[in-house]
């Protein structure tokens, strides 16, 4: 008996698909677990050689190279220094876009490898070490190794693989553009036009092999500040024939430290305001004529979004006015809250647990950093999610967070990124050309 005609059509063309789908994941995770000494050999090259956001050059001519060799369509110089290559597949489908941040940070690190970074740069007009302080020679690296996994099943894509590697997550030098915002504006997104796009970070206090996530909004939205308090310089023996502006900054660094925990309902959404610099004065017997101070903003709603704005400009004006000096005060808007696209999330989330196993996925809650992934999730809908790089057993109190010199990675997770990347694109592409089963 001839099974297959009595099955439907459709159910027919369903058993084909999920054929197709388990072969093709059958040879991503064969295929990257061969590549992982290759890829932590990348990352190794990239940790070692960091370099500041726009000023990526080495790191981009390396991943080009690598593109090339793979016969990727490859355009480079995109918004300074990004790469993007494109990989059609050999079958007709969506457009999937994997975006991968590949700028260090000005940190001198103090993690003893042998592949430490000793890297100096001017940064801020200050000469500071760098360092890939935020784990995004990891991301580089694993993206590098998910385009040779599928380069080699070209064939049995159904569709286009846009591999988008961008400069300047972590912002861009004063006075240039830079990151996601500019490589958008310069159509990364266009030509072919991207149905999705994907994108993973590396966390140093999530054990390594774990992924975790969240659907909707998931990372802050961010914005920086900067406050100049100008008072009346004069002797520090005779305080009382100048006006102070270290003694109003400091009223004022208080001041705003009400705004979260007296002005905004935390049980809605979680916010952050926080002064990260403060500078003035040469002497230790001179009040100088003005003060500096820096700082950071981070919301997830747009109407706490506008309190805090408002907040901290009443604050900072008001509290200068009483002492007799004035407060200019600039608000810079950065990035907007990555927000994962819930019916996206939902539709990959099964093949997360697939790659991971079930017990390795974790929903996880809002986080307060940021990332400029989020302009990409405003155009097409996205998908961000964390890979856990903390070694196995260690407390995640006692790891070393991002963005600090002893910031340090389980490399043994790498694999677990590429084989995530490349089977959410086959899957998306499988999904997105499956028969509809119907009604």
């Amino acid at each position: 008996m001839n099974l297959k005609k009595l099955l439907p059509l459709s159910l027919m063309a369903l058993s084909g698909f999920y054929g197709n789908a388990q072969t093709l994941n059958a040879k991503i995770d064969q295929k990257s677990q061969a590549l992982e000494s290759k890829i932590i050999a990348w990352r190794r090259d990239f940790h070692e050689n960091p370099e500041l956001g726009n000023r990526e050059f080495k790191t981009a001519e390396k991943i080009a190279a690598h593109l090339k060799q793979l016969g990727f369509e490859v355009k480079t110089g995109v918004a300074h220094t990004g790469v993007v290559g494109l990989l059609k597949g050999g079958k007709p489908g969506p457009v999937v876009a994997l975006r991968a941040d590949m700028d260090g940070l000005p940190v001198t690190e103090r993690v003893d490898i042998p592949f430490k970074s000793k890297v100096t740069a001017e940064y801020n007009k200050q000469n500071t070490g760098v360092m890939h302080a935020c784990g995004h020679d990891t991301h580089v690296a694993i993206l590098m190794g998910v385009a040779e996994v599928l380069a080699s099943m070209k064939s049995d894509l159904k569709g286009t693989v846009k591999f988008i590697f961008q400069p300047a997550e972590e912002g861009a030098p004063d006075g240039e553009e830079g990151g996601a915002k500019l490589m958008i504006k310069e159509g990364v997104l266009e030509n072919p036009k991207v149905d999705a796009i994907f994108g993973l970070h590396i966390n140093s206090q999530t054990e390594v092999n774990t992924i975790a996530y969240k659907p909707g909004a998931t990372m802050a939205a961010v914005d920086f500040f900067s406050i100049d308090v100008k008072g009346k310089q004069t002797h520090g023996a005779y305080p009382w024939s100048g006006v102070d502006p270290i003694v109003t900054s400091s009223q004022i660094v208080m001041g705003l430290q009400t705004i979260v925990s007296r002005n905004l309902d935390i049980t809605k959404a979680p916010a952050v305001v926080t002064v990260g610099a403060i500078n003035g004065g040469i002497r230790q017997n001179i009040i100088p004529e003005e003060v500096k101070m820096i700082g950071t903003i981070r919301t997830f709603d747009e109407e706490m979004h506008s309190h805090v704005h408002k907040r901290i400009t009443e604050i900072a004006t008001n509290i200068a006015e009483s002492a007799g000096a004035k407060a200019d005060v600039k608000i810079n808007v950065l990035y907007p809250v990555t927000f994962n696209d819930i019916p996206l999330t939902e539709k990959m989330i099964g093949t997360l647990e697939n790659v991971a196993g079930k017990d390795k996925v974790i929903l996880t809650t809002a986080k307060t950093g940021a990332e400029d992934f989020s302009y990409f999730q405003q155009k097409v809908p996205g998908f961000f999610f964390f890979l856990g790089g903390m070694p196995k057993g260690k407390n995640p109190l006692e790891a070393a967070p991002h963005h600090t010199p002893d910031f340090f990675i389980d490399e043994s997770g790498m694999v677990l990124g590429v084989r995530s990347l490349s089977r959410l694109t086959v899957d998306y592409m499988e999904q997105s050309s499956a028969p509809k089963a119907k009604k």
